[in-house]
């Protein structure tokens, strides 16, 4: 079928932005719904985080991204959000060298920790794919090197079906390829507010929200205290929140 001969010339940036955008709002329609399916709210993390994000915390039936400037405190942060998470959680990498007593330090029990050792990267992203789309498990963890957009998006599309928490674990680079995932971060370890020689003190975080799908990058300085992550807004007030 040919198009009228005075025809306007078809603006292909402005239809391509328009189904990007169309995109978009499908796949934050259907991360909402599996979230409502399941009865739950966001994780909450700290009061000045929570109110940054547009879900008042973080969402369930999602993938995010943690960028390790610190392994350690990349770690720890990773432990803090599958705790919360509650239910069985699957730490899936090349070789597991998650350490079930210090994960604990963070509320993430030994107990609902299940370590699965997948040296190939296909069956490590088919052991997180199938993880996702389980609605019995509360959490799910990836360490992995670089991921394609495609492979990514699979996992935000599992994560969507099963409505379960998918965190992709991954080192820090200058060259982050572009993610499905709904937020990705930075974290970094931080200064410990101690002034005694003889204690560590509590862990400190520098944490970078890079990219959130609908909302701002953010930045914040957290301690982990008990069992509280205590945070600092840009005004320097400090503001907690308990375990959920």
């Amino acid at each position: 079928m040919s198009s009228p001969p005075n025809a306007p010339p078809l603006d292909r940036p402005a239809l391509l932005s328009a189904l990007r955008a169309r995109i978009a709002r499908l796949e934050r329609a259907g991360a909402a719904e599996a979230l409502a399916a399941r009865g739950e709210d966001a994780i909450p993390l700290s009061r000045a985080i929570d109110a940054g994000l547009p879900w008042g915390g973080l969402p369930r039936a999602a993938l995010h991204e943690i960028l390790a400037a610190e392994p350690g405190a990349a770690a720890g942060f990773a432990a803090l959000v599958l705790a919360r998470a509650g239910g069985t959680v699957l730490w899936i990498a090349p070789e597991p060298d998650a350490w079930p007593p210090g994960l604990a330090r963070f509320g993430l029990s030994p107990a609902q920790l299940v370590l699965v050792r997948a040296p190939r990267a296909q069956d490590a992203l088919w052991a997180m794919e199938e993880t996702l789309r389980c609605p019995a498990v509360g959490a799910a963890l990836l360490v992995a090197g670089a991921l394609d957009l495609t492979a990514a998006r699979r996992l935000q599309l599992a994560a969507e079906a099963g409505g379960v928490l998918g965190l992709l674990l991954r080192p820090d680079d200058d060259n982050a390829a572009p993610t499905a995932a709904l937020t990705r971060w930075r974290i970094g370890a931080a200064p410990s507010d101690s002034t005694s020689p003889h204690a560590i003190g509590d862990p400190a975080w520098n944490l970078e929200l890079l990219r959130c799908r609908g909302g701002r990058p953010g930045t914040w300085r957290a301690t982990w205290h008990g069992d509280q992550l205590v945070t600092e807004d840009a005004a320097g007030t400090a503001t907690t929140r308990r375990r959920a």
